[in-house]
């Protein structure tokens, strides 16, 4: 029998390479996926050193660009007989609205609307390898969508909206909808689960905690967002704890057949009574069909 294939979007860095290196340390064929070449060829050869494993290759892909995420389906389809593990990894925050070549706010667009495109357009492969495994990188800020989704600005035209009384509501303008997008990370997964009851087919959403990495420190965040990431490193976990229960969910005979879950530190844990609103997961679903309709 052939090894198991994952896919991990944006494991060239951080918490997904290094749920590349566990999974290829596994004995699994591993894709990873960058949005710049030389970056990708350089974690590919990092995780080759450390998994001790030469299965591993890097395709690209923007998750921004709906163009990008078609051909990168049509060539992982045209070259990969499998796909046993999808992991929707990559993820981004901005402190100020910009948008994508296809016209939706980013943050929503490379953390919810590309994941679903692209999961969409590889489902039936993933269908073929089963017993397969779906594994959606949500995030605890999904608690601070304290409101749910404003299904009438989805693409944050109007201010992302009050996030309570916390650090969160301090903090700039991408917080919020990044916690926004992180909710519908969960909703996407809880209705993935859902259409795929019956078939041997899993999907879980996780929180990997707060991890010290580059995400947020790049830029994206602004000179605020890149401080309160900095004062907040010495409470953050390592990268390779944060990718534990990514591996976990990915490869674990633990949880092999539960769906539709929501794990944190690989144990199953509880999002917020809003995350759990499966009116709003399928009502997400249906507009999401009909934003990445226009790209076709």
């Amino acid at each position: 029998m052939p090894s198991p294939t994952a896919l991990i979007t944006g494991g060239n860095t951080g918490i997904g390479k290094e749920t590349a290196v566990g999974l290829a340390r596994d004995g699994m064929q591993v894709v990873i996926t960058s949005r710049d070449r030389q970056r990708g060829r350089a974690a590919v050869e990092e995780i080759r050193a450390r998994s001790g494993s030469d299965g591993v290759e890097v395709m690209e892909l923007d998750l921004a660009d709906f163009h990008s995420v078609r051909s990168f389906a049509g060539a992982y389809l045209a070259s990969h007989d499998r796909l046993d593990v999808l992991v929707n990894n990559a993820g981004l925050i901005q402190t100020s609205r910009t948008e994508t070549v296809d016209g939706n706010e980013t943050t929503f667009q490379v953390n919810h609307l590309g994941p679903f495109l692209l999961t969409q357009l590889l489902l039936d492969r993933v269908r073929e390898s089963t017993p397969s495994r779906i594994v959606v990188v949500s995030s605890g800020a999904h608690k601070q969508a304290r409101r749910g989704l404003d299904f009438d600005d989805l693409q944050s035209e109007r201010h992302s909206g009050p996030l309570g009384s916390s650090w969160w509501a301090a903090q700039p303008w991408g917080f919020g909808v990044y916690a926004k997008t992180k909710l519908a990370n969960i909703y996407f997964t809880r209705e993935l689960a859902r259409r795929l009851e019956g078939v041997d087919v899993t999907a879980n959403a996780l929180h990997p905690g707060f991890v010290a990495s580059r995400f947020g420190r790049d830029g994206d965040t602004g000179r605020l967002g890149n401080i309160a990431m900095v004062l907040g490193r010495p409470f953050a976990i390592s990268q390779e704890k944060g990718a534990l229960t990514s591996i976990f969910l990915a490869s674990s005979p633990e949880v092999e057949g539960l769906t539709g879950g929501y794990w944190y530190k690989c144990k199953p844990a509880e999002p917020t009574a809003i995350a759990r609103d499966d009116e709003a997961a399928r009502r997400l679903w249906a507009v999401s069909e009909e934003l990445v309709a226009t790209s076709a």
